[in-house]
């Protein structure tokens, strides 16, 4: 049997597992979803969602992309966001980078990676916000393994600036938005502990999307 056809036997041995258990699992699946979580985190196929975090089929909302970025043209990543907040109404919102992200390492080449270049510009980008920081950690692999840091906490505060999140906090008192990083080497979660509250009054001062007037107020 191939690698491939090896899947479709999973599969199957997968299903007859979860009946075993649950004889009505896929009509449940099927029917709706409610997860309370969102996450977004990076394409590395060392990264298991679900497993990392404990949690079953039907209790996460994923997007995944190449360094778990939140561009706001990138209207898949801002479709997804929108979906979550405004029609499952998910309760926390979750930007997961790792360590030995080849994301983040591949943006700090000086290298023309083609199509990558506009994309990992974003990291760039992180970088040079922070770059007094960076530049002064001697090791080139603890100034990348910070810079996967500092390039979550980057993109929780994009997630932050989105109408969907700031309309729906002020509504119904969530959703909350967290920065985690995830540790290939022991399978551990960091939680950055995102002050997600300090970071939305700060940031309304210039992004406020909710109507409110905060920006107005604010440079009174």
């Amino acid at each position: 049997m191939t690698a491939y056809n090896q899947i479709f036997e999973n599969n199957r041995r997968w299903v007859a597992t979860k009946l075993a258990t649950d004889a009505e699992f896929f009509e449940k699946m099927a029917d709706t979803q409610t997860p309370d979580y969102l996450y977004i985190g990076c394409s590395d196929s060392r990264v298991p969602t679900n497993e990392i975090m404990g949690l079953e089929a039907g209790e996460v909302f994923v997007h995944r992309n190449i360094a778990n970025l939140v561009p706001n043209t990138d209207l898949n990543v801002m479709g997804v966001i929108n979906y979550a907040v405004v029609h499952l109404q998910v309760k926390h919102i979750i930007v997961c980078g790792h360590y030995n992200c080849g994301g983040v390492k591949a943006a700090m080449q000086a290298k023309d990676l083609g199509i990558l270049n506009p994309w990992l510009r974003n990291i760039r980008d992180v970088y040079r916000l922070h770059m007094d920081e960076l530049n002064a950690i001697a090791d080139e692999h603890d100034r990348y393994n910070r810079l996967v840091e500092l390039n979550t906490q980057e993109q929780c505060i994009n997630v932050i600036k989105t109408a969907a999140v700031q309309k729906s906090y002020v509504a119904r008192g969530y959703p909350t938005v967290h920065g985690w990083v995830y540790d290939l080497k022991n399978g551990a979660l960091k939680d950055l502990e995102i002050d997600f509250e300090g970071v939305l009054h700060e940031i309304q001062k210039i992004y406020d999307l909710t109507g409110s007037g905060l920006m107005q107020k604010d440079n009174e």
